[in-house]
């Protein structure tokens, strides 16, 4: 009985990582279908405008509204994750993501049901936004805290690759549909990919049922160590770090909705090429993107988190230039190529960061602490990025240079916030060793 017991101790930070793997695939599918639906669907169907520039941002709205929940979903399941478990809180961020997909995916049209159709997809979409903010700490902090001290970023990364894994689910969903006619696709084609959703629930729902709890949260719930209200004591003690991390968060959130959201609606709106193509594009940058993420993690815990981070970061300050200046002349391998650039250093980034700034908080806040740090990034980085893309290239028409610096931007906040962390926790170290030391 013994043995057996240690069989399955030993087995449990695999189970751990496959489980964060698989249920951010399904958070994650279930948000991307969403924001691929909102650039090609919802402004037709929920927000019809004569002026196809108000639709979408219309459409793009309603896609920020779920990021601006996502910070509210970091503090509540954060506080349930800290507080009772990580394992009870990540079950319950899996239900409330299915089931509000599901339903968007029953919902009836503006022309059936006029303003209820929009006010029903908002309060759909606030409620993805409250599970995704707490699925992504507590899936990170699963993967990690079952793995070695020297494998945890590499082992949270599988929490990572779920964003990928999501997109390349969702993209090859819709494109799937995209040999309906135009007028059976917004009837009900569209429907599809959110009501399968309900069989991947169930899958997620198997799997992650047989991960035991956390041991760093075990131990930490044995010593009696858990705080009261674990955002207000983030808040009181680390705010400092909560904003590094965010800006270390930036062109990893704000990045991946810039190439797969607002680009979408960018090339097939105002360059002008076909849904279809530009699907496939994304469809073969997605895959790339899987493959990147865990050779990244592996690299950043042989040679070091921040030398990776740094790196990554201050090629994607240049990053956007070629990728525009390859986007702009149309073709499929052009297109490929061109987001293929931004996307390897904004992979790397994502895959190595949430090892790196877990290590920022103590274990009792820790769930809060990261999770506050990327939905509080999400809401502003990732809601708004689409929104001001598309802004920008209505307000520049036929210029790529403005929207190339607007990334950069992104890019330059993350490299200057993983400098700072890095200080920031050179820091901490040398406080607590004095601290030990008297």
């Amino acid at each position: 009985m013994g043995t057996t017991h240690l069989k399955a101790a030993a087995r449990q930070p695999v189970r751990a990582a496959i489980a964060a793997f698989v249920g951010t695939t399904i958070e994650w599918y279930d948000f991307y279908i969403y924001a691929t639906a909102a650039a090609l669907v919802f402004g037709k169907i929920f927000f019809p405008a004569a002026d196809p520039f108000v639709s979408t941002m219309a459409s793009f709205g309603t896609f920020a509204v779920g990021f601006l929940a996502r910070p509210l979903g970091g503090v509540v399941f954060g506080h349930l994750g800290d507080r009772v478990g990580r394992k009870k809180a990540l079950m319950a961020t899996l239900v409330i993501m299915g089931v509000a997909t599901v339903c968007i995916g029953l919902l009836p049209t503006y022309h059936s049901v006029g303003l209820w159709a929009p006010a029903l997809l908002v309060a759909l979409r606030l409620a993805q936004g409250l599970a995704v903010g707490g699925e992504w700490g507590g899936a990170v902090l699963m993967a990690g805290e079952h793995a070695s001290q020297n494998r945890r970023t590499f082992a949270a990364s599988f929490a990572q690759l779920g964003s990928p894994a999501g997109l390349i689910l969702s993209l090859l969903a819709f494109r799937l549909l995209t040999n309906l006619d135009e007028a059976d696709f917004l009837s009900w084609g569209w429907r599809i990919p959110f009501l399968v959703s309900a069989v991947l629930l169930l899958v997620g729902y198997f799997i992650r049922i047989g991960v035991s709890e956390s041991p760093d949260f075990a131990k930490a719930l044995e010593r009696q160590e858990t705080a009261e209200v674990p955002a207000r004591e983030v808040l009181r003690t680390a705010w400092k770090t909560v904003v590094i991390c965010m800006g270390v968060c930036t062109v990893a959130i704000g990045g991946i909705y810039f190439t797969n959201t607002f680009m979408l609606a960018y090339t097939t709106q105002t360059m002008g090429l076909s849904r279809v193509m530009i699907l496939d594009c994304l469809f073969v940058v997605a895959i790339i993107q899987f493959f990147v993420q865990p050779i990244a993690a592996w690299f950043a815990d042989a040679m070091g988190t921040a030398k990776v981070l740094i790196f990554a970061a201050f090629c994607s300050v240049l990053a956007p230039y070629p990728m525009f200046m390859l986007v702009s002349q149309g073709t499929t391998i052009s297109i490929i190529s061109g987001i293929t650039i931004v996307l390897v250093f904004m992979a790397m980034i994502y895959s190595a960061m949430a090892g790196y700034i877990s290590s920022a908080f103590q274990t009792h806040v820790r769930y809060s602490g990261i999770s506050l740090s990327y939905q509080l990034c999400g809401a502003m980085a990732g809601g708004l990025t689409p929104l001001i893309g598309t802004w920008i290239s209505h307000r520049y028409p036929g210029q790529w240079m403005p929207l190339a610096v607007f990334y950069s931007t992104l890019s330059a906040i993350t490299l200057i916030s993983v400098i700072a962390l890095a200080s920031h926790k050179k820091r901490m170290a040398r406080t607590e060793g004095a601290a030990l030391a008297v």
